[in-house]
């Protein structure tokens, strides 16, 4: 009898701290509610395979769900601990470690990237894209800054969209297989840009030249300056570009449609070793705990539990508007490595003006809203990529203010 009271007394325990912390964070239970059951619909009916998402708020757990399968094809259930390839989610962590560099004066963000990379001293522009070099190459007007590459503004592209120079810039840093971050970005320097540096916002593989720039600062790999200067102090252990063999099974299954709707495991999953390009575009494996330990980071100004990684006036520069009007999504800019919302009515969306955030291309999402003082990660494994959960996310974080 004693032993049951005490369960009992433990469990009703648990229940008020959890409701105590869900109070104190702003957040309504209810309408969480709402949350995770928009996402159970969309599970059970057969359009996502299973999502992990995690909110922090006023410095509180507010939220945690694991959904779904991890592996729908043998229905494998989802668990909060769950490893993702969070694909372009690697840009904003590759871009934070950079500007660890510029605080110890590595750089000014105004320095010609050439100055450092020679291979991209005298690079050419193509006149047009869609046709690609046949169509005929002209000078840069000037030098690529390294502000122009954090901003995404320098001119490259990223090689996935639909142009024939798009074509050769796949053919080129992808499909030609590079073995290092060195050669990789030395293919992308010869290609031309498909814009005058400064001219226009392409999304693109900047970020590598960042890692690039790092193994050249400092003499490390990317991934041993992203495990020593941030994965390691903030706790991030299971994030990285390889993986262990116990960290492999928990690894969650790529998915997809086929021709007919139906959602399966994609044929081709992502190779969890043997990694050898430490990039900044991509190739970076984590959970939704580790990452939302990067992001509240961010969010609290670059400090975080009693250590601090950036000034908070480097971490507002990264987090305004850096491209101006280029950035071609209402109401949002680009800064040094994250998209920003800057005009909220012009967004038609809920937000805060200031939240930053990015994505990647399996579907993974995070957001960071310093003026609610809020953090949210969404991660789940579907190609191809949609902006549909991603605006659905912050659509159904921001409804669950109370």
């Amino acid at each position: 009898m004693k032993t049951q009271f005490r369960f009992l007394f433990v469990v009703l325990f648990s229940t008020l701290l959890a409701t105590s912390a869900l109070a104190q964070s702003g957040l309504s239970s209810e309408r969480l509610d709402r949350y995770d059951a928009f996402y159970q619909k969309e599970i059970d009916e057969g359009r996502l395979p299973g999502v992990v998402t995690l909110i922090y708020k006023n410095g509180e757990k507010a939220h945690e769900s694991a959904l779904g399968y991890s592996d729908y094809a043998n229905k494998t259930p989802m668990r909060t601990d769950q490893i993702f390839f969070i694909q372009s989610m690697t840009k904003p962590i590759m871009s934070t470690a950079f500007m660890m560099l510029y605080e110890e004066g590595y750089f000014f963000l105004n320095d010609p990237i050439s100055k450092y990379l020679p291979e991209f001293k005298d690079m050419k522009v193509v006149k047009d894209p869609e046709i690609g070099s046949s169509s005929g190459l002209e000078p840069a007007k000037s030098q690529i800054t390294i502000a122009q590459v954090l901003s995404h503004t320098a001119g490259f592209l990223h090689g996935i969209g639909p142009t024939k120079l798009d074509e050769e810039v796949r053919e080129a840093i992808y499909i030609s297989n590079p073995e290092t971050i060195e050669e990789r970005v030395k293919a992308l320097a010869s290609q031309p840009l498909a814009s005058h540096p400064g001219e226009k916002w392409n999304y693109s593989a900047s970020p590598d030249v960042l890692a690039r720039l790092i193994e050249v600062f400092t003499g490390m790999s990317p991934a041993e300056f992203l495990k020593t200067r941030l994965f390691d102090p903030l706790g991030m252990k299971d994030t990285g570009y390889n993986l262990t063999e116990e960290q492999a099974k928990r690894m969650v299954q790529l998915h997809q449609l086929d021709d007919s709707g139906k959602l399966i495991n994609a044929e081709r999953q992502t190779p969890t070793s043997g990694n050898t390009v430490f990039g900044g575009t991509h190739g970076l494996f984590s959970t939704a705990q580790d990452y939302l330990l990067f992001a509240q980071m961010m969010g609290n100004g670059g400090e975080w539990n009693g250590k601090r990684y950036l000034s908070p006036k480097t971490v507002e520069i990264m987090t305004i508007n850096q491209s101006g009007d280029l950035f071609q999504d209402p109401g949002k800019g680009f800064g040094l490595g994250f998209a920003v919302v800057d005009d909220l009515a012009d967004s038609k969306a809920m937000s805060s003006e200031g939240t930053f955030y990015w994505s990647g291309a399996y579907c993974t999402y995070f957001f960071i809203d310093p003026k609610e003082k809020m953090v949210a990660v969404f991660m789940t494994q579907m190609n191809p990529f949609s902006s549909f959960y991603e605006n659905k996310f912050r659509q159904m974080v921001y409804q669950a203010i109370d």
